[in-house]
């Protein structure tokens, strides 16, 4: 006797469900699309042919593929995107003139890196419905594959995308992650957020420090002080090293000067309070972190990834651009005869700023 066929799943049942799941798991937030981002192609297009992805070189190797999820997973007709607030509660300002020589480090990698933490949580997701309905098709992203998460993010209806390129909440400002599970189920769509969130505000666009949004909804990589300090493994360009100021690993200007974050609330997970006292952190002091120190300090982070090389040279750069104190020049000095050619020239520039004052 052949089995019984399953009965079809409630689509409309398992979306709430899934909505409810996702919460449970301490996503703040989920919504489904279609996973048709053709209307995306031209303007991903226009931004690698401007050459604003830098030495980016995946973005232009996966190239359109971006738009196409279905081709990421075969038969994928839906994405369950979701969000997880990351904001550390009482993170101080960027400059706080009461802490000369501090660091500043993106309020998102103070704490232990998302990827892992969400991708189990996506997994586990995926696993509750497979419990409900039995197999289906599926898989998990967190930055994990090239997915335009911020795209497919409007479409679920979990915000409009701002002037600074990032997903605004008007219910949670832009201090969260994206995650998405694509599907083969056939799940009901939520309505996009289509509303303009940014109407004739530009406060973004003028708190950059180096100008790297060039227009709205424009931003050019190789000017972002993110890009600068996490994603390029080249030299910082002279010209924009004194803009960087004091901050070695991203900037939130873009968002700690958008008013939709006025709503944004700390974050209650755990993992993403501050850790290794990152958020106080004195340059000097992290300056003179051994690579071993560097590893054991940063474990669990999405700042190792950086290497010791080029926590080294942002460093160096925020060093160079404060007060020439005997600690910070002494600290710079020790540095000099660092096997890394790219780590030296950053030292010299420092220390010929420093005593040029």
């Amino acid at each position: 006797m052949q089995p019984p066929h399953p009965q079809p799943p409630d689509l409309a049942a398992l979306a709430a469900a899934i909505k409810d799941w996702a919460q449970e798991l301490g996503f703040a937030e989920a919504g489904i699309s279609d996973v048709d981002l053709r209307s995306e192609e031209p303007r991903l297009l226009r931004w690698l042919q401007q050459g604003f992805h830098g030495d980016m070189h995946y973005m232009a190797r996966h190239g359109l593929k971006r738009c196409r999820p279905s081709q990421l997973v075969p038969g994928a007709v839906r994405a369950v995107s979701v969000r997880m607030d990351y904001l550390p509660p009482d993170y101080p300002a960027r400059h706080d003139p009461q802490q000369p020589g501090q660091a500043f480090i993106a309020r998102y990698a103070v704490g232990r890196d998302y990827h892992k933490l969400m991708r189990r949580r996506l997994q586990r997701l995926a696993d509750r419905v497979q419990k409900a309905i039995g197999p289906f098709g599926y898989r998990v992203f967190v930055d994990s594959a090239p997915v335009l998460e911020k795209a497919l993010a409007r479409k679920a209806g979990i915000g409009a995308i701002g002037k600074n390129t990032l997903v605004l909440n008007r219910k949670a400002g832009s201090y969260f992650f994206l995650g998405e599970l694509l599907t083969d189920l056939p799940l009901p769509v939520d309505p996009p957020t289509e509303r303009d969130l940014c109407g004739s505000c530009r406060a973004c666009l003028s708190a950059c420090p180096t100008g790297a949004i060039v227009g709205p909804y424009q931003l050019d990589a190789r000017r972002c002080i993110s890009y600068l300090t996490i994603e390029s493994h080249e030299a910082i360009p002279v010209p924009l090293r004194p803009l960087i100021g004091n901050r070695v690993f991203g900037c939130d200007d873009c968002q700690t000067s958008c008013p939709w974050n006025k709503f944004a609330r700390p974050t209650g997970e755990p993992d993403f309070r501050p850790r290794h006292g990152l958020d106080q952190a004195e340059l000097v002091a992290l300056f003179r972190w051994s690579e071993q120190t560097f590893l054991a300090k940063t474990e669990g982070s999405a700042i190792r990834r950086l290497g010791h090389e080029r926590w080294l040279r942002n460093l160096a750069v925020a060093l160079g651009n404060g007060a020439p104190t005997t600690a910070a020049i002494d600290a710079l000095r020790e540095r000099l005869t660092h096997p890394s050619e790219l780590v030296r020239e950053h030292v010299h520039w420092a220390l010929e700023r420093l005593q040029a004052q």
